[in-house]
Parts: C-alpha cells; sequence; structure tokens
C-alpha cells in the first residue's frame, strides 16, 4: 500500500507519493508561460493538480501511467488540488491502490445477473442474451468492468452493479406499465451497455479505447446483439428483433447525450429512463459521500450536479461503509469506493 491517498490530502498537505496521472494538458498562464494542467488520482478519488514550468519530460509523461509527484496541497479558487514541484515515471506499485472497487460482492452480482436472464419468459430473446453472456471470457469482463469513466459507477464491478440495478428498475415498470413488452424491455436492459466492456480500460485509470473514442459503446453494443441474433437457432421475429435492438440504440435518450436514436418504442423510453435514474442515483450518493463522512447535512457545490445537495436522512439507505471510508476532504472532482 502507498502511504499517501486523496482522501488524505488537505490544504497544505505536503504530497510525495505515486498516483495515476488521469489527465495532462498544456495551457498557457497570463503571461504566455506555458503550464501542465493535471488531475491525478488513487482509489479513493481523484484531484486536480497544476505544475508552473514544466520540463519536456513532464510534458510527455503519459496519460494513464502511474508518477511520483512531489508538491503541496493548495486551495484556487474555492478548489483544492496540488501545486507540483516535480513528477518523474515509477513503476513497482500495487493496483490496487489505483483503481476503486464496487462494495457489493462480485459472485453474488453474477447470481443474481442470472437470475434476472432467467425471468425473460421468451425462451427465443432468452437465448441471445444468454449467447452474449456466455460468450468464453464475456462474463470476466463484464463482471470487472466500470460502468463509466467519471460520472457514474466509476470503478471495478460498477458494470455489473449498474445493470443489475437498471434491470431491476425495468422488473418494476413492467408491472406499472402492461402495455410495454416485459421480455424485450428486460433483455434490452441486461444488455444496454454490454459494448462498454469494449469502450472502456481499467488498469491504473478508467479511460477510453480506441473503439471508445471512435465508436462508442451504444454501437458497439448493438453489434454483438445484431451478432447474437444472426446466430441464433431460433430466429428471432424480426419486429422483436428490431425493438430489441432500438432499446439498445435509443438508451441514452436524446441525440446530444450520445443517442443514435431517440426512444420511438415503450420499451426505449422505459429503458432510457430507468438508466438515467440510476446513473444520477449513484452520481448523486458520490457527490454527498464527502458531506456524510463530516456529518454535514448538504454537500458543498463542486460536484457533477453544480449545486449543493442535501445529504439523505438516516431513515433513507445509509451511505455504503466503504464509500463513506473512501471519502474524505482531499477529494474534490470526485470521491472513489473502496479500493479494489
Amino acid at each position: 500500500m502507498k502511504e499517501q491517498y486523496i482522501r488524505d490530502l488537505s490544504e497544505g498537505s505536503r504530497v510525495d507519493c505515486p498516483f495515476a496521472l488521469r489527465s495532462r494538458d498544456i495551457r498557457s498562464a497570463r503571461t504566455g508561460e506555458p503550464y501542465l494542467a493535471l488531475e491525478v488520482a488513487d482509489c479513493t478519488g481523484r484531484m486536480p493538480a497544476v505544475m508552473f514550468r514544466p520540463g519536456s519530460l513532464d510534458e510527455s509523461l503519459p496519460i494513464g501511467s502511474v508518477v511520483r509527484v512531489r508538491g503541496l496541497v493548495t486551495t484556487f479558487r474555492g478548489v483544492r488540488r496540488v501545486t507540483v514541484d516535480s513528477l518523474e515515471p515509477t513503476d513497482g506499485f500495487d493496483p490496487r491502490d489505483f483503481l476503486a472497487a464496487g462494495t457489493r460482492d462480485r459472485d453474488e452480482l453474477v447470481a443474481e445477473l442470472r437470475g434476472l436472464v432467467r425471468r425473460i419468459k421468451d425462451q427465443r430473446i432468452r437465448a441471445v442474451v444468454r449467447t452474449i453472456f456466455g460468450a468464453p471470457g464475456f462474463i470476466g469482463r463484464f463482471s470487472s468492468c466500470p460502468a463509466s469513466v467519471g460520472r457514474h459507477h466509476a470503478y471495478v464491478g460498477g458494470l455489473l452493479e449498474h445493470t443489475v440495478s437498471v434491470a431491476n428498475v425495468c422488473l418494476a415498470l413492467t408491472a406499472a406499465y402492461p402495455q410495454a413488452d416485459g421480455d424485450v424491455l428486460l433483455a434490452a436492459a441486461l444488455l444496454h451497455d454490454v459494448g462498454k466492456v469494449d469502450e472502456l480500460s481499467a488498469d491504473t485509470s478508467i479511460g477510453l479505447t480506441d473503439a471508445g473514442h471512435l465508436i462508442g459503446h451504444v454501437v458497439l453494443g448493438e453489434r454483438l446483439l445484431s451478432a447474437a441474433i444472426r446466430e441464433a437457432a431460433r430466429p428471432l421475429p424480426e419486429q422483436t428483433a428490431l425493438r430489441l435492438m432500438h432499446a439498445v440504440l435509443a438508451h441514452h435518450g436524446e441525440r446530444e447525450w450520445g443517442a443514435p436514436r431517440c426512444p420511438c418504442t415503450l420499451e426505449a423510453l422505459l429503458l432510457h429512463h430507468a438508466d438515467h435514474t440510476d446513473a444520477q442515483a449513484a452520481a448523486f450518493m458520490e457527490a454527498v459521500s464527502g458531506a456524510a463522512v463530516l456529518e454535514q447535512p448538504w454537500s458543498d457545490r463542486s460536484n457533477s450536479f453544480g449545486r449543493a445537495l442535501m445529504v439523505p436522512v438516516p431513515s433513507a439507505p445509509a451511505v455504503p461503509t466503504a464509500v463513506v471510508a473512501a471519502a474524505g476532504v482531499g477529494s474534490q472532482v470526485s470521491v472513489g469506493r473502496a479500493c479494489a
């Protein structure tokens, strides 16, 4: 284990420890001098950093690498950051120090996922879902994949946790809206983010693969689905196949949110709102976790929502212990979960 974590850093702290380099951008100060705007991270969160008068080696450090950071935690416009004196590449680190992990047991979640697949009544639709999850090595990749780079469920196992949550919400929506095809909706919920196994990479930090940058998980997921439909021993009716593919393609809801198509079926509309609700709720709980540590009723405004948020009252489900333990005053942009 390393000696310092993001959660431990407060204003005035001296920093001398390895961190994952999540972003690096060369900018110009008002004087015209170049400086580096950085973001560093570990399994407890991430923090902005700045380095004035960088050298050529500093400017060429690869994003995603682990670097030893030496500097001081300062505050600029109300946000804590590391003012960096020096950066240098390092090795011999423990990857678990840099990637957060979920709090729920992975085997338990996989068992719940399989139970949800069994709830699909139409054997032909169920067979398509099983073809994707049953591909060699796929369930291992899926269950260890994060759900996003930083917005929600951005930790090892986050994709599995998010998928199970969205599928359970869709089961409730099926009961509330019997006009929807429950099998299509549940299958689409289970498959809506399968493209993320090819979109995201997670080594010392979470990032996008080339396919993630150039194509994105929505289209990558629809490709997996289309291939499974083509390979089916018992072909799906054309209308069923189209509704299933449409729900996956439209689950982001709006073009500006990355949806190739906007929802045109009830199943697609319900999936979009279930997906969005779970993502927003998870992002909310991350945003208030720091305030929960300090037993404050409100968070500050330095979160992805851009406003102060009320911490759920004690009668509501508590913030998971591992989330609270990982949160700290020093984590400005996002608070991570327990270390992987």
